[in-house]
């Protein structure tokens, strides 16, 4: 394993915004939360009314491919390099992410490493502390900002500078290049197998609802909450350099992105969950591919406190 330092604090200039009142947090996890919980309650009724264990197990399949795409694949590889592999698994990764329909690999990663150089400054594309101003009013629009609202927004000039290397590699480009077949076949897929388990067309638009539409929405919300609910509400064990924050729900919902602010201080560190009881699946995954021979140089915090296992 490759030990690596923590990060750098942003330059003195970036003012950082005073923390939201605990209140004030606690209405944006419960703005996040409520939909969820209501998605769970709308699945558990219509049980066995359109949602079997066929159609769960595509959900359940789906959201995990694309997610691992999305954090291990466009978070911990492309944007950090916490690790290095080879072309195929950087294909497979771009692809699988680009099944989140979040976007392609090369703005995903542009616009989550022009976060990292401003967080929670005027310059961060998502921070909630600048977007809406004072007043429980400022609190629900910086929420939206960060959660969604920035996606509206036009893109940063010269965007594409945060990339220049990425661009470099032939797998990259290419991937990004399909980003429309990826979506295609994020949805097609899921219908194919439902067709052919159930031997239906009911069966076909069963998977394409749970496995596709679903599934994107909520790897869409888990994700944007790393965004919105992770600089706002949990613990902040490294305090010094921003507003991010480890959040026990989506540690476990966003397979280990939720330790927010542990990753805030080691960015390029492959694993975010530092203690043994913060579960970070998404990092057992690249420890899976190390011992496959499929990653290496994989990148973990140097001078470790004490309580933190490799």
């Amino acid at each position: 394993m490759t030990p690596i330092p923590a990060a750098a604090p942003d330059s003195p200039h970036e003012a950082v915004a005073e923390p939201l009142s605990l209140a004030a947090r606690a209405a944006t996890l419960t703005a996040v939360f409520i939909p969820h919980a209501r998605f769970g309650a709308a699945g558990a009724s219509v049980w066995g009314w359109g949602l079997g264990w066929v159609e769960f197990g595509l959900l359940a399949g789906m959201y995990v491919l694309s997610a691992l795409g999305i954090t291990v694949g466009f978070h911990r590889l492309f944007t950090h390099k916490s690790f290095e592999t080879n072309a195929v698994v950087r294909f497979v990764l771009a692809a699988l992410g680009s099944m989140a329909v979040q976007g392609s690999v090369l703005r995903w990663v542009a616009y989550h490493r022009r976060h990292h150089q401003h967080s929670d400054t005027p310059d961060d594309p998502h921070s909630p502390h600048h977007a809406g101003g004072r007043g429980l009013w400022g609190v629900v629009r910086g929420f939206w900002h960060s959660h969604i609202g920035w996606a509206f927004k036009p893109d940063p000039v010269n965007l594409d500078r945060y990339v220049a290397d990425l661009k470099k590699l032939t797998s990259v480009r290419a991937a990004d290049a399909l980003f429309p077949l990826w979506i295609v076949l994020g949805l097609a897929a899921p219908a194919a197998l439902g067709g052919v388990l159930t031997g239906s067309w009911a069966g076909a638009l069963l998977g394409l609802l749970w496995g596709g539409l679903v599934r994107v929405f909520l790897v869409h919300h888990v994700t944007w909450s790393v965004n919105s609910v992770c600089h706002l509400w949990g613990s902040r064990p490294y305090p010094e350099k921003d507003h991010s924050r480890n959040n026990l729900l989506f540690g476990l919902l966003a397979m280990g992105e939720g330790w927010h602010n542990n990753h805030h201080a080691f960015p390029s560190s492959a694993r975010h969950g530092l203690r043994w009881w913060q579960v970070d699946a998404s990092y057992y995954v690249i420890r899976l591919m190390a011992w496959a021979g499929l990653a290496w140089k994989v990148r973990l915090p140097a001078g470790r406190p004490a309580g933190i296992v490799a």
